[in-house]
């Protein structure tokens, strides 16, 4: 499929997708929005991509936020189903049998800071900046930020960071738990590929069941988590990659992984 704000590509189970709205520093609008959810669904289903990088083009945003200008109009109605529509983006990358790596290669704020988080991890530029400016809008983050955010780094840190509207740099957002690694601007895409191209290459079923087992047992008790993983475990050993994985390991060869 065509897209007008997106580049995706896809090189030995890696896709890359790109948003591609340098002028507007990626900014997240509805059309983007429906653009990305008809990405990641085709990603989701296409059988030859394992792993997918998620970046902007240029060197200046990631994705600067959502689209202040498209919002500085809408109704109450409006921003709740621009909301609502930016939470199922958010939710759909989490729900993904694909493992997804944000990869922040300058700006991310409000609605882009919630697309890396919904991600399953990030990696940064040492140019990025990150931050949750709605409180300076006379807003809140609303595609999911408050949440993700408080799941991952702790309530008190994220408070600090929404209720602020500050934007901390990418050495204090490594610090903090946000991002995974840092990297020269040059390494970042390059850093990502590379570690897209390992998960690529491993059983990705356990992956995909894996990522499950972690996001539905964030909501879970841990008693009701363990249960909920010890299930998805044993459902493994009726796969044919299970079957390969250890019949390799025994017979001291490669697998070869065919995710079934």
């Amino acid at each position: 499929m065509e897209f007008k704000n997106l580049l995706v590509a896809t090189v030995d189970g890696v896709a890359t997708l790109t948003i591609n709205s340098p002028r507007t520093l990626n900014a997240l609008n509805s059309e983007v929005l429906g653009e990305l959810e008809c990405a990641l669904y085709e990603l989701n289903l296409d059988d030859s991509v394992k792993a997918v990088v998620i970046t902007g083009a240029g060197e200046k945003a990631f994705v600067a936020g959502a689209d202040i200008k498209e919002m500085s109009a809408m109704t109450a109605y409006e921003g709740h189903q621009f909301g609502l529509k930016g939470q199922r983006v958010m939710l759909l990358i989490k729900k993904m049998t694909k493992p997804v790596i944000a990869a922040v290669n300058g700006f991310a704020l409000g609605g882009g800071l919630e697309l890396a988080l919904a991600c399953d991890f990030i990696y940064a530029s040492e140019k990025a900046k990150v931050g949750f400016p709605e409180v300076t809008l006379g807003i809140m983050p609303g595609f999911g930020g408050t949440q993700n955010l408080a799941r991952l780094i702790g309530k008190n840190k994220a408070n600090e960071l929404i209720f602020t509207g500050k934007m901390i740099d990418a050495a204090k957002a490594l610090a903090w738990g946000i991002v995974n690694e840092v990297f020269p601007p040059e390494e970042l895409l390059p850093k990502a590929l590379e570690c897209a191209a390992a998960m690529a290459r491993v059983g990705t079923l356990g992956v995909a069941y894996a990522k499950d087992a972690i996001v539905s047992g964030l909501d879970m008790t841990r008693e009701d988590g363990f249960r909920y993983e010890a299930s998805l475990f044993g459902v493994l050993f009726a796969t044919g990659d299970q079957k390969e994985g250890m019949g390799a390991f025994v017979e001291k060869r490669k697998a070869e992984f065919k995710g079934r």
